[in-house]
């Protein structure tokens, strides 16, 4: 699938008459300079003065400078320098401000706040008073201060990338693909990196013109390399004989010119090439493939046992806000729990605590979450990542934000599975494209090619869905899974998520709001409101006999006077959706 987008991205940039010819102009340069002994065979620094200003000859097209130098052996040659310091500030600049904005945008932290310390230091500094300091202490090689413009310049990049890392880190898909089992190396390698590279393209084209042309304007004020060519030597030179030899300015800063432009051009048109993905042709699904699902039997083993759960979040004045309170929740084997509430009511926290994918500034200050019989409070990162998909999947709300536009829906379901089953890709394509057909989307093999804004909502929950079940897991999370749906894609959905928990033993926790939901799936419901568990109990005693006000309440706003509805069965979920609806 990568393949396929490099080769659209290659066809995109061939049709775009400037890439094409700002590309042509830029290889023809740098070709030209690095085949400059074979071009121009003679010494740059070969002086007659008997040749002075002496005109274009055989074997000298451009003609000789004022001390009897050959003019275009000094050009290729002295693009060489030029180009090659460019190439070396650039390269300094990407791996000082690149790396180190994607850490402190994605981690933050006092990272973060070192990093923006020293950049602010950094960009207060005067580059040229600098470059001219350097020079007086390092040298006046042009390697060296180029390095030095390479740290000047590495704040550029730094800035540019943390300030889009620190908006993407908060995208529900980020968080989708950490709940996955991803790594954050491979979170920012796929999610990440492919959000900033255009802005980068960019970047690296102003700033390798910034290079090139304050190279060329120290060699042009005489601070450079001595005799070494350099087109920025070779302005000198020509502004000191402009009446003697007036075409001598032309050839050094035609080059500078060109090669400035091509460069900006060139980076504009490989962004366009890049963000505009087009839309994606249809594939053809290949021979049905059954997928068969692990047997499961419901044996009442706790897959799930949370005691005296607390949640606090950091105040700016030191102190620690608890949200969460106490909270006894279990989730066994074969079983479908709801964690019902109220907005506000804490049942998210509760849930993003037992995945370990609190937001910043959140903590469990208190209790025990044992997950599959082990405890994953204080479990270090990396042992917690290695639940995620594969003991414990999560199905979030929101499906289209959480689903990364920059990639189809078959790369985003293939990726988790080919690093935490260790599969091939071809291994991969068939069991997504097996996993599709188990969620009922009647055409996989499109779905597969598709991209997330080709499909409807309804489909996008679905291939979440797909995704959780990817890596085989004992325990799925479900917040809110219906909550964007229309009201007969929601009975779907359930009746979905029912199929599947009954067919693999799956042991659900269904985060919601709606006790109409609860009365279609759940076996037992805990009730939460002001961040405690307020009411637990079997579905059908709770919503026949509420004993709490806030459950009440809920019933209230949701239910009206019958009783509660029997087990969703496959034959009534059209006839289900419309009673919710018209209840609605």
């Amino acid at each position: 699938m990568s393949g396929t987008r490099r080769s659209g991205a290659v066809r995109r940039l061939l049709r775009n008459p400037l890439g094409v010819i700002s590309g042509v102009v830029l290889l023809a340069i740098t070709l030209a300079v690095i085949f400059a002994p074979a071009l121009s065979p003679q010494d740059p620094g070969a002086a007659d003065l008997s040749d002075s200003f002496a005109g274009p000859g055989a074997g000298h097209p451009l003609g000789f400078d004022s001390a009897g130098r050959d003019v275009l052996s000094r050009l290729l040659h002295g693009g060489r320098n030029t180009l090659g310091g460019a190439v070396i500030a650039l390269l300094v600049a990407l791996g000082i401000g690149v790396p180190s904005g994607l850490l402190a945008g994605y981690r933050g932290g006092r990272f973060d706040a070192a990093a923006n310390w020293t950049v602010n230091l950094v960009m207060a500094l005067p580059a040229m008073v600098v470059l001219l300091a350097s020079r007086a202490i390092l040298g006046s090689t042009v390697w060296v201060l180029m390095i030095v413009l390479g740290v000047l310049v590495a704040p550029s990049f730094f800035r540019l990338v943390r300030g889009i890392v620190a908006g993407v880190r908060g995208e529900l898909y980020v968080d989708a693909a950490r709940v996955s089992g991803l790594t954050d190396l491979r979170i920012v390698a796929r999610h990440v990196l492919i959000v900033v590279r255009a802005p980068i393209i960019i970047q690296t084209a102003l700033v390798a013109g910034l290079a090139i042309g304050l190279q060329a304007g120290l060699e042009f004020l005489g601070i450079g390399s001595g005799d070494t060519p350099t087109w920025g030597a070779m302005l000198n030179e020509a502004f000191q004989n402009m009446q003697r030899a007036p075409t001598m300015i032309v050839w050094p800063g035609l080059a500078l010119g060109l090669t400035s432009a091509s460069l900006v051009l060139l980076a504009g048109a490989l962004r366009d090439a890049l963000e505009d993905r087009g839309t994606s042709p249809s594939r053809r699904p290949r021979p049905r493939t059954a997928v068969a699902p692990p047997g499961a039997d419901a044996t009442g083993t706790a897959l799930l046992s949370v005691r005296g759960l607390s949640v606090a979040y950091a105040q700016a004045d030191g102190t620690a806000k608890e949200v969460v309170h106490g909270v006894d929740l279990d989730v066994r084997e074969g079983e479908i729990v709801g964690l019902v509430g109220e907005s506000g009511s804490g049942k998210t926290q509760a849930a993003f605590s037992i995945l370990g994918i609190l937001p910043e500034g959140g903590h469990v200050s208190g209790g025990s979450v044992i997950v599959d019989g082990r405890e994953v409070v204080g479990l270090p990162e990396r042992e917690h990542r290695a639940l995620r998909g594969g003991v414990i999947a999560y199905v979030p709300q929101e499906p289209m934000s959480n689903l990364d536009p920059s990639f189809t829906i078959g790369s985003q379901l293939v990726e988790p599975m080919r690093y935490k089953l260790g599969i091939s890709k071809a291994e991969a394509r068939e069991r997504a494209l097996g996993l599709l057909r188990t969620v009922e989307i009647d055409d996989p093999g499109r779905t597969f090619g598709s991209y997330p804004h080709e499909i409807s909502g309804g489909m996008a929950q679905r291939v979440l869905i797909a995704g959780a079940m990817s890596c085989d897991p004992r325990l799925l999370i479900a917040d809110e899974p219906t909550t964007a749906l229309d009201v007969m894609v929601q009975a779907e959905v359930l009746g979905l998520l029912k199929r599947l928990q009954r067919e693999r033993g799956l042991g659900v926790l269904l985060v919601t709001h709606d006790l109409g939901i609860v009365a279609d799936v759940c076996d037992r419901v805990a009730v939460m409101h002001g961040g405690r568990v307020v009411e637990t109990g079997p579905a059908a005693r709770v919503l026949r006999d509420p004993r709490e006000s806030p459950t009440r309440r809920l019933l209230d706003a949701v239910l009206d006077d019958m009783p509660a509805r029997e087990p969703w069965r496959p034959a009534e979920a059209a006839e289900g959706a419309s009673l919710k609806g018209e209840k609605a």
